[in-house]
Order: C-alpha cells, then sequence, then structure tokens
C-alpha cells in the first residue's frame, strides 16, 4: 500500500494506522517521488492527497493510472463537487475530504481491496457481457464500449454500471448501492454515489442512468 502525502505528522498517521491493521505501506512526499513510488512497487492501494509539491495528486492519479490501474483513495481539503468529479475522471476510485477519521479510512480502503477480489473472481468466472443497444459491458474483461468506440472506466465506476445494468428499469436506491459496490453498511456516503453516477454520465452519456429523486437510480437500456 502507498501514501502519498506531503503533511509528515498525517502522512505518518495514516502509516501507523494501516500497518497496525496488517498492512505493509510506503510512503511519499511529494507528486513525483510518488508516481515512482507506484512504478516501482506496484501497490495493491493508493492513497493519494490532491494538494502535493511538485505534482498534483490529480496528475499523479493519471500518471499512475496509465501505467498500471490500481484503486486509489484521493484525499482533499476542499469539499467541493467539481474537485471530486475532477479525481474520478482522472482515475480515482473513492475520494475523503480531511478531517477525516482513520476508522473511515481504513473502512474505505478494505471496501476497495474488497471490490478488487471480486472483480478477479468475476474475471475467472467468464461471465457473460451485457449488450443494451450500442452499449456493451464485457465483465469478463472489465470493459466498456458505447457505439463501437472504448469507454475508460475506474474499477469503480464499472461495478456501479454494472450493478445498474445487470437490473435494468428497476430503481436502486443509493443505499443500496452503497452496499453492494462500496460495501459500506450506512447511508453515509450517499453523495459518493452521486457524484460516481454523474461521472458515467459524463463519460457514456445523461441517457443511460435515470435520477429518481429522493430515491436512487435505474439503469435504463440504450437504442441501438
Amino acid at each position: 500500500m502507498l501514501v502519498v502525502e506531503d503533511e509528515p505528522a498525517i502522512a505518518t498517521a495514516i502509516a501507523h494506522r494501516l500497518t497496525a491493521e496488517g498492512w505493509q505501506v510506503d510512503v511519499a512526499g511529494d507528486g513525483p517521488s510518488g508516481v515512482r513510488a507506484a512504478t516501482t512497487l506496484e501497490p495493491d492501494l493508493v492513497v493519494l492527497d490532491v494538494m502535493l509539491p511538485g505534482m498534483d495528486g490529480l496528475e499523479v492519479c493519471r500518471r499512475i493510472q496509465a501505467e498500471r490501474p490500481v484503486p486509489v483513495l484521493m484525499l482533499t481539503a476542499r469539499d467541493d463537487e467539481t474537485d471530486m468529479l475532477v479525481g474520478l475522471g482522472v482515475g480515482a476510485d473513492d475520494y475523503m475530504t480531511k478531517p477525516f477519521s482513520m476508522r473511515e479510512l481504513v473502512a474505505r480502503s478494505k471496501a476497495l481491496l474488497r471490490r478488487v477480489e471480486r472483480a478477479a473472481q468475476l474475471s475467472d468466472a467468464a461471465p457473460p457481457s451485457i449488450a443494451s443497444g450500442d452499449v456493451v459491458i464485457d465483465r469478463a474483461q472489465r470493459r466498456v464500449s458505447r457505439g463501437g468506440e472504448p469507454v475508460h472506466l475506474t474499477p469503480t465506476e464499472f461495478d456501479l454500471l454494472v450493478t445498474l445494468a445487470s437490473s435494468p428499469r428497476t430503481v436502486l436506491t443509493r443505499e443500496r448501492l452503497l452496499a453492494e459496490v462500496w460495501d459500506w453498511v450506512d447511508a453515509s456516503g450517499t453523495r459518493t454515489v452521486d457524484s460516481h453516477v454523474k461521472a458515467l454520465r459524463r463519460k457514456l452519456g445523461a441517457d443511460l442512468i435515470r435520477t429518481v429523486h429522493g430515491v436512487g437510480y435505474a439503469f435504463e437500456p440504450a437504442e441501438a
């Protein structure tokens, strides 16, 4: 596991807590060293601060994902939805706003790693693809295309899309999506669901996912 954080006190606290959970943790203190560490160490998870010297966390995330896809938990000091959407757009799988509790950080990290394990099992089972009009979701290879053009999704975006598309026209509550996609058992992260849905709409088009205000979302089969 790799922690990329330029504030020594925060980096040390995160590293100590994750180490106490049984993970091997390495720390990088700026953007360029974070990219190098991710390339060299090939961590299972990256905890990445947005504001970094030398290269900001968004560019770090973009370069890491281009080299080797890996779950990224992004840390941001601003509770700004635009920043969060940009982070998701460059490949982050989840985000937390400072200040945050170490307990939640551990829970989010475990959830991300569980999703990686489920993805590996899914690939081994090689289930069929989901085809909806001009949208093809290849669950075995974890690839998505629309109109024959590939669409790059983060692991979390892919899992969210599969969950919605597996029950077309069925309204799934935010709480259910949190449980099935994020492995969260409470409703504290409903805004996370909303942000990921916005990211999916931006990449695949706004017509695929219908909002049911006050409830959740439904996948609407695409027209050919």
